[in-house]
């Protein structure tokens, strides 16, 4: 009777885990070596021959001059997404859990909406924003100069990456923001009646009982943050730049589409999709390590 429990309690359990694995597999691993393995081939992804030649690939990977561009933008818009998107989704889960607004549920909504919009509409929506004739940005700036500003956002080297940024964390601030909601919402109320009592004021407590019992959270989203940017800022660039102008916004992601399905060098894409997934284990583990702290039970 006890072996019939325990194999009816397997079967339970395989019945879910195999059907999660076998799409993990189809999906995720699958693609993963498929990518590496035509990563030493030259093929353009539509003819029935492949060329083997070796590292030839990673060889090109090395000496190509936009390589090291497109790993830059993408750390530089790591690493501006990082800081803004927790210090604003922070502020604003403290703010709204911690000082009981009576709009929580109003603002909540609001700095969430831009999550449930598609990546493709903000796209455009934020080029129409930064179009330098017709846009909300030069119409706003112009109010104070009081001549017509046509500066090109998006056209301009100088500001084409920075004018990237604004998008990036506008669609990402209300996700992170209900996530820390949620940490902090599990924080026992009766810490915070102690450290009133002994005389902490809001910023103390924030530090010493908000931030450390939240850390874990905290620590994924930053990890969070880092791996989509490294796999998913190129819709955002091929939506708002092109990777222009003159690949001063290109990043990884971009590039191997363009490698892949624009010129048809679909191997060379692989080998860039090789460098994406080396770049995010090496900055998950740096960061882990960075970021590791005490975990704290309550």
């Amino acid at each position: 009777m006890k072996n019939n429990k325990l194999w009816k309690r397997n079967l339970f359990i395989a019945s879910f885990l195999l059907p999660t694995f076998a799409i993990f597999c189809l999906f995720t691993i699958y693609p993963l070596f498929r990518g590496l393995y035509l990563s030493f081939f030259d093929w353009s992804g539509g003819s029935e021959s492949m060329n083997f030649i070796g590292i030839d690939n990673y060889r090109q990977l090395f000496s190509d001059e936009i390589i090291p561009k497109a790993i830059s933008n993408d750390y530089f818009l790591i690493f501006w997404k990082v800081i803004l998107i927790m210090l604003f989704a922070t502020f604003f889960a403290v703010s709204l859990t911690r000082f009981k607004l009576k709009e929580y549920g109003f603002y909540r909504v609001v700095f969430f909406f831009p999550n449930i919009i598609s990546v493709a509409v903000i796209g455009v929506l934020w080029s129409f924003i930064y179009n330098p004739r017709l846009g909300f940005l030069n119409a706003f700036i112009s109010l104070f100069t009081g001549k017509p500003v046509e500066t090109n956002w998006l056209g301009d080297s100088n500001l084409a990456m920075w004018s990237l940024l604004p998008p990036s964390v506008w669609a990402g601030i209300g996700f992170y923001m209900l996530l820390i909601i949620a940490s902090i919402l599990g924080i026992p109320s009766s810490l915070y009646e102690a450290a009133s009592i002994d005389g902490a004021g809001q910023w103390q407590q924030f530090t010493r009982i908000t931030l450390p019992l939240i850390w874990e959270q905290f620590k994924t989203s930053i990890i969070h943050i880092v791996i989509t940017t490294l796999n998913g800022s190129f819709i955002i660039v091929k939506l708002m730049t092109d990777g222009g102008p003159d690949n001063q916004t290109q990043v990884l992601g971009y590039y191997l589409y363009q490698m892949g399905f624009k010129q048809f060098h679909l191997s060379y894409g692989a080998t860039i999709g090789v460098l994406i997934l080396l770049l995010s284990l090496i900055t998950t583990l740096i960061l882990q390590r960075i970021l590791h702290r005490e975990s704290i039970e309550m």
